[in-house]
């Protein structure tokens, strides 16, 4: 016998990886010049040039044991430090190096903090739309996984939705802004009423509700007006798992971190939970070198202002030929409502112009879909006129 579960997520795919082989299988025919996928949140942008420079130094410098042998379980000291300073730096908070836990990014981060918290009968919120992988990471702790509808209009928190969804087996939300796939960034207001509600209900049922906040895209924001709240700051039950491979553009390399600030109720023991859900998990420690970079790296950003023109070029040109999307404040996705209800049907027929796009439904939205615009600003215009011909196609 085998695990069940663990063979059914592994014969159903993620609808953004098939895509993203089936682009693959479409450019052998046409060559890449004809296929416009935008299927795959894989920056586009170049790391800082920072990064590779540290590398280099470090690879010139180091001996192999501190290059590629193992730190400590909770990660090398001086990269949690300087991280720590960095926040710090940044946002006015006081975080030291033991509230840092390494991790192989944000998915590793998640889980690890997922488990950590897990006891029977917990049920953990998120709201729609939703990055899809929220629900395999809660429902293989044991947990039940609950979607709270966000305000139609404009993908904000419905608060009216999530005190109906709140009870006494809440243990807790996990948020993400900006938002994987909306773009969307929660308001101050929305953050100081969500932190108020938490701990008027926490109050009453007797135990902290945890906001386990999901921040690869924090620094990807393109207008001056635009803030992201740091949450730490408005609730102290909050969680942050971040991971670099956004804002330094490294995605293969697998390197984040959870934070465990002081302010958490029993903070010790939650951090020696998430040490032993790692050690649970098999996590022994994130990888070295990465580590040593992030180091010399915290608190840089990859050039944010190819991904803005990009932003700007698709939702304006989209919304002139008639597509409706919410203005995306962060990440760099567009999401866009469909011209039909059945969004699968729409981007199957989008296929026939060489549109690849991904059906909302996974992501808790139907009717919509999502965009990755961290691709090429030439591929952007050269799938302009195959967005207007699938447009006409509805209209006609």
């Amino acid at each position: 016998m085998i695990n069940e579960k663990m063979m059914q997520l592994g014969n159903v795919r993620s609808v953004i990886r098939e895509l993203f082989e089936y682009g693959k299988k479409r450019i052998a025919e046409v060559g890449a010049e004809n296929v416009y996928d935008f299927s795959l949140g894989n920056p586009s942008v170049p790391a800082p040039a920072e990064v590779n420079a540290a590398l280099i130094e470090l690879l010139q410098t180091k001996d192999d044991n501190y290059l590629h042998g193992y730190t400590s379980a909770q990660g090398d000291a001086n990269t949690r430090a300087a991280i720590a300073a960095d926040l710090n730096k940044r946002f006015g908070t006081s975080f030291r190096a033991d509230n840092f836990y390494m991790t192989c990014g944000a998915a590793a981060s998640l889980k690890i903090s997922l488990t950590a918290l897990y006891t029977p009968g917990d049920e953990v919120i998120t709201f729609t739309p939703y990055f899809p992988e929220y629900r395999v990471f809660v429902e293989t702790t044991g947990a039940k996984f609950v979607e709270v509808q966000s305000d139609p209009d404009t993908f904000q928190i419905d608060f009216d939705n999530l005190e109906a969804a709140i009870n006494e087996k809440t243990k807790a939300i996990i948020m993400n802004s900006p938002n994987n796939p909306s773009g969307v960034v929660f308001k101050t207001a929305s953050i100081e009423k969500l932190a108020a509600l938490l701990e008027a209900r926490a109050a009453e049922y007797g135990h902290p509700i945890y906001l386990i906040t999901d921040e690869p895209y924090r620094e990807l924001v393109y207008d001056a007006e635009t803030e992201v709240p740091y949450v730490t700051k408005y609730y102290k039950n909050t969680i942050v798992c971040y991971s670099y491979s956004k804002s330094l553009s490294l995605p293969g390399e697998r390197i984040g971190y959870i934070l465990v600030p002081d302010e958490i109720e029993n903070s010790a023991d939650v951090y020696a939970a998430v040490c032993g859900a790692g050690r649970a998990l098999g996590y022994v420690c994130a990888p070295s070198l990465a580590q040593h970079m992030v180091e010399k790296c915290t608190g840089l950003v990859s050039d944010l202002s190819i991904y803005k023109e990009n932003r700007d070029l698709l939702y304006n040109t989209l919304t002139e030929y008639g597509y409706s999307c919410v203005y995306p404040d962060g990440a760099f996705y567009l999401f866009v409502k469909t011209m039909e209800p059945d969004a699968g049907a729409f981007c199957e027929r989008a296929k026939a112009h060489d549109l690849l796009l991904v059906p909302a439904d996974s992501f808790g939205t139907p009717g919509y879909l999502r965009i990755a615009y961290c691709v090429q600003t030439d591929m952007i215009r050269r799938a302009l006129p195959a967005f207007k011909a699938l447009a006409d196609e509805y209209r006609s």
